[in-house]
């Protein structure tokens, strides 16, 4: 008699290998059979549902979250079992009493989380180091398995104090950053990340500190984490470090490298990506790029435009309060050199056909409206219109589609070899989007709907791909011996269910979440149920600090 049988299922074991009907028998966490005829003192009936295991999504920013919600809401309730946090650079440790509020501020413009809610919800105190952060995650006690990058933006201000937001770095601070990149690795940390991307805008909307560092500094950094060979190395490419330059660093360094993302755009970009990809592995070079089933759809308010602060004439007033906005937004020499900036950098023209807005008090009637026919109503253009209205109702929200809504183009990336799947960004953005989801819809649109791969290579993809990928050991495969972390899915009806607006974060900060996902029966982390017929319980507490092993 086993502790736990979960009984009738058709098991996908997250290898590839064709899915068998079969009993999985748990015991002290982990499985110990998998056959027919097993039997248990508690019986979780799987009849007509598949049986996987837990799935890891490998891009969150669940860093600070995990202190007030230990369950990592809402990805428990679409089957996610472990989480890797700390991405893009922007882990909340090391740091100094200093900095705390400089952390906050900088999540609070890169990332969208609320600084109210950052200093009331995490337990500050608690935490210096590296070491000392994993060690109080692991206090505060774990829903989900967890996993975290040490950053590259928080390493920084540790090391140099507030001139990170200022210069590069002395060869003596560099050496410093390593020693401390170092203990955390050896302390178990993810890996390292960092960012380069023009977005990512902190406090003040100066550019973060990781986007500061030269070429010695990356590479003396890349170098500590071959030299661990621990974990992966994550990028956000941009300026100082493209997308072409990891497939020349990464033979150097040995660790695998990922990077966010490969979205397709109407330019036909990820298509050239894709064949940098092919071309870099096949001369040995092991770069991961992310993609996602999901259009990458903003909902932003017009006090803090997020897709919208790449332009220099929106980032500058990063730095000035809500009347400055205001001003800049009414005053036409602004509006002009605003269209200056578009016209004459990389990063191309908003894509006004597919801006309208999202929610406004004041004006109910145009939510659904698009600005393209606002402006053609009003014999205007889509940015005057966008400010004129803003200039009432900062609140006002606007929804965008910035890439991959092109589902014939999604689908050619989803199926390319060496891509996995990641850039859920769950625990940012809170208020502006929420692609938690993504593993319900891949299941359900991409695998069901659109028949794009087989279940068991779609099941194979969240699972021991980003496993073997971490070195996370004894996770990602229904065997005897590994961890038992597992979900009970129908593949009939998997589906991610609606998105909604609550305020349930500290200093009642509001957030979207999507904890209404369809098909999910249920969920076991490290052997110990967190979801039973599809009810969540929410005071369970099995999960465990991942740390990779050793390569």
């Amino acid at each position: 008699m086993s502790e736990i049988v979960i009984r009738g299922g058709l098991v996908v074991d997250g290898t590839g290998a064709p899915g068998v009907f079969a009993d999985v028998a748990i015991d002290a966490g982990r499985i110990t059979a998998i056959g027919a005829g097993l039997d248990g003192d508690r019986v979780l009936d799987a009849t007509g549902c598949v049986v996987a295991p837990g799935f890891i999504d490998i891009h969150t920013h669940y860093d600070a979250q995990v202190f007030w919600d230990p369950g990592l809401t809402p990805s428990c309730f679409h089957g996610v079992t472990t989480v890797v946090a700390g991405n893009c650079g922007f882990s909340i440790a090391p740091t100094r009493p200093e900095h705390h509020d400089l952390i906050a501020r900088t999540l609070e413009q890169v990332e969208d989380m609320d600084v109210a809610a950052l200093t009331a919800g995490v337990p500050w105190d608690s935490f210096s180091t590296f070491p000392e952060y994993l060690a109080s995650v692991e206090a505060s006690g774990l829903g989900l398995n967890f996993a975290a990058y040490i950053g590259h933006t928080a390493l920084r201000l540790f090391a140099m104090g507030d001139d990170a937001y200022e210069r590069i770095a002395t060869p003596e601070e560099v050496a410093e950053m390593q020693v401390i990149l170092h203990e955390a690795l050896e302390a178990g940390a993810a890996g390292f990340a960092t960012s380069f991307a023009p977005t990512h805008r902190g406090a003040g909307g100066k550019p973060v500190p990781s986007r500061l560092a030269d070429r010695a500094e990356i590479v003396a950094l890349l170098t500590t984490v071959g030299d661990v060979g621990r974990g992966v190395a994550a990028f956000t490419p941009g300026g100082t470090l493209g997308i072409d330059d990891l497939y020349e660093l990464q033979p150097q360094i040995g660790v695998p490298f990922t990077y966010t993302a490969m979205l397709t755009m109407p330019t036909g970009s990820h298509l050239r990506l894709m064949e940098v990809n092919r071309a870099g592995w096949a001369a040995g070079a092991e770069v991961w790029p992310q993609v996602s089933p999901r259009p990458l759809r903003f909902s932003m308010s017009m006090a803090e435009p997020f897709t919208l602060n790449v332009n220099p004439s929106f980032g500058d007033l990063m730095a000035g309060d809500a009347d400055a906005r205001r001003a800049a937004y009414a005053d036409p020499v602004w509006r002009d050199a605003a269209l200056a900036g578009w016209e004459h950098a990389a990063f191309g023209v908003p894509r006004w056909e597919t801006y309208e807005i999202a929610e406004s008090a004041m004006r109910p009637e145009l939510v659904g409206r698009r600005l393209t026919e606002l402006a053609a109503e009003r014999d205007s253009t889509p940015l005057d219109v966008l400010l004129d209205l803003a200039g009432d109702e900062l609140t006002m929200r606007v929804a965008c589609l910035v890439a991959n809504d092109d589902p014939d183009e999604v689908a050619k990336v989803l199926v390319e070899a060496h891509c996995t799947l990641g850039l859920s960004d769950a625990g940012a953005h809170v208020g502006q989007l929420c692609d938690a989801p993504q593993a319900t819809d891949y299941l359900g649109n991409w695998v069901r709907d659109r028949k794009l791969v087989t279940l068991e290579e779609a099941v194979r993809r969240l699972t021991s791909v980003q496993a073997d990928l971490f070195g996370f050991a004894d996770r990602g495969r229904l065997q005897p011996g590994a961890w038992a972390d597992v979900v009970v899915f129908d593949a009939a009806t998997v589906a991610p269910g609606p998105l909604r607006r609550i305020a349930d974060f500290p200093a009642g900060s509001e957030r979207l979440t999507a904890d209404q996902p369809e098909g999910i029966r249920h969920v076991l982390v490290n052997g110990v149920p967190i979801q039973v017929d599809g009810v969540h319980e929410p005071d369970v507490r099995s999960g465990q600090l991942v740390k990779p092993v050793r390569r």
